[in-house]
């Protein structure tokens, strides 16, 4: 049995991960630790505004990180090494350099670290690995992921998004961490990437578009962009092969297509309980993880690569 204490009682905590935590059945929500206590006295858990106090409660053994992203890798650290499982929200840190230490407590600690990097869950993604395999489009060549939507946080919900001191950065941190992490997922691990980064509409603190180009040791080239600027919403997943092409457009639904099939494969109503039930596992059982820490470090080396090419060819065209 997993007694889970959440850090953070916003959006993602109260419509999925709690609920997943509930319905999970060898899961228990022992503690909520939140700045706002008033948010968590609906839910029958203890409430806690210290980790270290929260962490001296030895009935909690599993830690769900759900708090802004500069907080992630300090968070998880403390949890590990205290001895309590961690699956904490994405992308796993501000920089490689968190990202490795995170795995490096999980290693010294002996407990579990996941990434909820929910996506690897769906049946369908799963599927097009399965058909990737069996070589339905030949040798893949190029994936194509873009995620376009609007993003201002005008009615002041998640605005913490637009302060790159608290998020990293704008939606190559938010949203384009999912999409590079599914393409690690499909074509394993990268040997090179880029990016472009600027804020084109909105001028926040943060970049409102990102493209980033990834090189595979497999040979397949990824292209990710994302934007937040604009009024027309966008999911798309292509992969390219040798002998055709497989749509996973949108994304987020579930229909896949492919030479000769085209299937629907929904993923789960609530799309962290496949992520949470299977952290379960790995945790109790010794089961694989689906998104390790290992794995998702991988997103966050992606990620600093992009910027750090950004940046330099902005240095170079001064």
């Amino acid at each position: 049995m997993l007694n889970w204490l959440v850090i953070g009682i916003g959006d993602i905590t109260t419509k999925r991960v709690i609920p997943a935590i509930l319905a999970e059945p060898r899961s228990g929500l022992y503690g909520i630790l939140t700045r706002h206590p008033a948010k968590a006295e609906s839910y029958a858990a203890k409430v806690f505004r210290d980790l270290a106090a929260a962490l001296e409660d030895r009935a909690i053994n599993a830690v769900y990180v759900a708090s802004p992203v500069f907080l992630h890798a300090p968070q998880t650290i403390q949890s590990l090494r205290a001895g309590r499982h961690v699956l904490c929200e994405k992308p796993m840190g501000m920089n490689y350099d968190e990202a490795k230490a995170m795995v490096a407590a999980s290693n010294a600690s002996g407990r579990t670290l996941g990434v909820s990097y929910y996506r690897r869950a769906y049946p369908k993604v799963n599927r097009a690995r399965q058909l990737l395999e069996q070589g339905v489009i030949g040798k893949p060549v190029l994936a194509y992921a873009s995620c376009h939507s609007w993003f201002t946080a005008e009615d002041g919900r998640r605005a913490w998004l637009l302060d790159p001191a608290q998020a990293g950065g704008g939606p190559l941190y938010d949203i384009g961490s999912h999409r590079i992490d599914l393409l690690n997922y499909f074509f394993g691990e990268p040997r090179s990437a880029c990016g472009r980064l600027s804020s084109a509409v909105h001028h926040a603190r943060v970049e409102d578009n990102a493209t980033v180009v990834v090189d595979y040791r497999s040979g397949v080239r990824g292209i990710v962009d994302v934007r937040w600027h604009s009024r027309v919403a966008r999911d798309e997943f292509r992969i390219v092969g040798t002998l055709g092409e497989m749509n996973l457009t949108p994304l987020n639904g579930p229909e896949i297509l492919y030479p000769g099939g085209c299937e629907q494969l929904p993923a789960h109503a609530n799309l962290h309980y496949p992520c949470v039930r299977n952290f379960v596992d790995a945790a109790l059982d010794g089961a694989p993880l689906l998104s390790s820490g290992s794995s998702a470090a991988w997103t966050d080396w992606v990620t600093e690569r992009a910027v750090e090419a950004h940046k330099r060819e902005g240095a170079a065209s001064l």
